[in-house]
């Protein structure tokens, strides 16, 4: 689930990919907050946002052969955004994110076209990147709280049973 682009490094720059795969699973709440004076510029749908199904393949062992797995709802949408007061300073933001949210797709094509602005790309990482960030974390370390719990020491187990057994042969 985590890409290598999660987790960029010092002083790397923020590249497109980075924030689009941000955007795909960021909560509708960390878009809505965030972008609520923005939801309101005007936009020009390229592609309103409509619900399908996407393929979903994987791989035996995470190196194999791809196999189809199985299909996800996905909804997608793009969007021409006025940048400045100018007509030609228009810059499209294009989103795709699993599940059935207009709402939600519309939020994240919005936040890439603002992105693609140098003006206004650092704000929106401090504003909108870095919370998407904290919650991403935050849940990958609640998933790998909850796994670590079931997780069975079996040379522990093996060291109890046996000296269970050495008990019993004295």
């Amino acid at each position: 689930m985590f890409q290598a682009f999660d987790n960029p490094g010092p002083g790397r720059p923020l590249g497109r990919a980075h924030w689009m795969a941000l955007l795909a699973r960021a909560p509708l709440g960390l878009l809505e907050s965030a972008l609520q004076q923005q939801a309101t510029r005007p936009a020009r749908w390229l592609r309103a946002p409509e619900t399908g199904l996407m393929m979903v393949q994987g791989r035996a062992g995470g190196t194999g052969e791809r196999f189809n797995l199985g299909e996800v709802t996905v909804t997608r949408c793009a969007l021409r955004v006025a940048t400045g007061s100018d007509a030609a300073d228009a810059t499209v933001g294009v989103a795709y994110v699993l599940g059935r949210s207009h709402r939600q797709v519309q939020l994240a094509a919005l936040a890439d076209a603002l992105l693609q602005d140098p003006t206004q790309q650092t704000q929106l990482d401090a504003h909108l990147l870095e919370p998407i960030r904290c919650h991403l974390r935050r849940s990958q370390a609640d998933r790998q709280a909850r796994a670590a719990s079931t997780k069975v020491d079996f040379f522990t187990v093996a060291r109890e049973s046996g000296s269970d057994a050495e008990e019993d042969v004295e």
